[in-house]
């Protein structure tokens, strides 16, 4: 009940993923990202701790198809999960189990690996990563996001979709991209879209505020003068 694709940007050295399904609150359980490390996500029948497992295991130089290897191999309830990894040597790594619900598919491309469950046609990876490929220089944020509408333009979920995000990692041990749509009865993607359209032109002046308060530009709300 999930699609989502994970990517690396070689030029900036950023990992992230983005990601949509039918139930609520995706961002909360099924993206994770490391500053240092990759991203991954995990969906199906999700597990929230295979992300941070596979992070710290890339974080300490593994490779994202051992590492997700290593975390998968031996685990109860594997054949409920569908995880995809990246690393930032661009690497991926993907596991689908057997009990993955409806039509399912995995593609992989440069630096990125698309995952769904539950969709309307198995094309729905290849398109998001042929978008993904095609998007150049732009900020990996975009990148994407671009892919996921590229996703559910190809059919996405087989059913309404109603929650979303989009997670970035940097330098700094924070993201620098944490958008969700939590809920919506309309187009998540869209919503996302919205999102961040007003978040990219404040994004580097909340890391600035965190590193060099002082040097930083004011919030613009009444009482910051």
């Amino acid at each position: 009940m999930t699609f989502s694709i994970v990517g690396h940007c070689a030029r900036t050295g950023m990992a992230g993923v983005a990601i949509t399904t039918s139930s609520i609150a995706v961002g909360s359980r099924c993206p994770h990202v490391r500053a240092g490390a990759g991203a991954v996500t995990t969906q199906n029948v999700t597990d929230p701790s295979i992300g941070p497992e596979v992070l710290a295991l890339m974080a300490d130089g593994m490779a994202a198809p051992q590492a997700v290897a290593r975390v998968m191999e031996g685990r109860a309830h594997a054949e409920y999960r569908q995880v995809a990894a990246v690393d930032l040597s661009g690497r991926v790594a993907h596991v689908t189990g057997s009990e993955i619900l409806g039509t399912y598919a995995v593609a992989s491309g440069a630096g990125c690996v698309a995952a769904g469950n539950l969709l309307a046609t198995t094309g729905v990876p290849a398109a998001m990563i042929a978008s993904f490929e095609a998007g150049g220089i732009t900020h990996l944020a975009e990148r994407l996001l671009v892919a996921l509408e590229a996703g559910i333009a190809a059919g996405g979920e087989e059913g309404p979709t109603h929650s979303a995000a989009l997670l970035v990692a940097h330098e700094q041990s924070w993201p620098l991209v944490d958008l969700r749509v939590d809920w919506t009865e309309d187009c998540p993607g869209r919503a996302l879209r919205a999102l961040w359209r007003d978040y990219e032109p404040q994004m580097n002046d909340y890391s600035l505020r965190a590193l060099s308060p002082a040097a930083a530009p004011s919030y613009g709300v009444p009482g910051d003068e």
